[in-house]
């Protein structure tokens, strides 16, 4: 309904999109895509520490699996950014007024990087079950508020993927 009145609102003030021309994403898709670019380079940086740290090679499986999907989507993001002409990055301070960008806390990175073995598995777990449910967070935010249709079905793969990241997690440290 959204794109339709603002469809006919462009053809109405004559400011319909030429043969050609790239159409911008809409804010909300953009603040997302934003948003979530640094939360899953983040992610990507811890998991990508359990290669030789993990005691547990299902979790070391996993953490390469998280790696792979997340870089895959932030291509896609940045791509999607790229293409509409808007930065990869907001300006500094500009998603406070909606809560701020969600990430781990950025020392994190350097106290997992200082364990090794089941310390690490504990501790890389808890902080990725936080972690993801962070970008479960945003994605369903995103698929309730965005634009295209294309945001909207990443933001339901990524809602359904980290729920099941985090439900496997869980049962890895025995809390299920």
């Amino acid at each position: 309904m959204r794109l339709l009145l603002l469809l006919l609102a462009f053809a109405v003030s004559g400011c319909a999109a030429q043969p050609g021309t790239v159409l911008r994403g809409d804010p909300l898709d953009v603040m997302f895509l934003q948003m979530m670019l640094p939360h899953h380079q983040q992610g990507v940086e811890m998991v990508a520490l359990a290669a030789d740290r993990a005691d547990d090679g299902e979790l070391r499986m996993l953490a390469a699996a998280i790696a792979s999907t997340q870089a895959t989507e932030a291509d896609t993001m940045r791509g999607w950014l790229t293409s509409w002409g808007e930065p990869l990055t907001a300006p500094p301070d500009s998603h406070t007024g909606h809560g701020g960008t969600r990430r781990s806390d950025p020392q994190e990175v350097g106290r997992l990087a200082a364990l090794h073995g089941k310390a690490f598995d504990q501790r890389l777990l808890n902080v990725m079950i936080a972690h993801q449910d962070d970008a479960v967070q945003l994605a369903r935010w995103e698929a309730g508020s965005g634009a295209h249709r294309e945001v909207k079905e990443l933001a339901d793969r990524i809602e359904k993927s980290r729920t099941a990241q985090i439900a496997m997690m869980k049962k890895f440290l025995g809390g299920v």
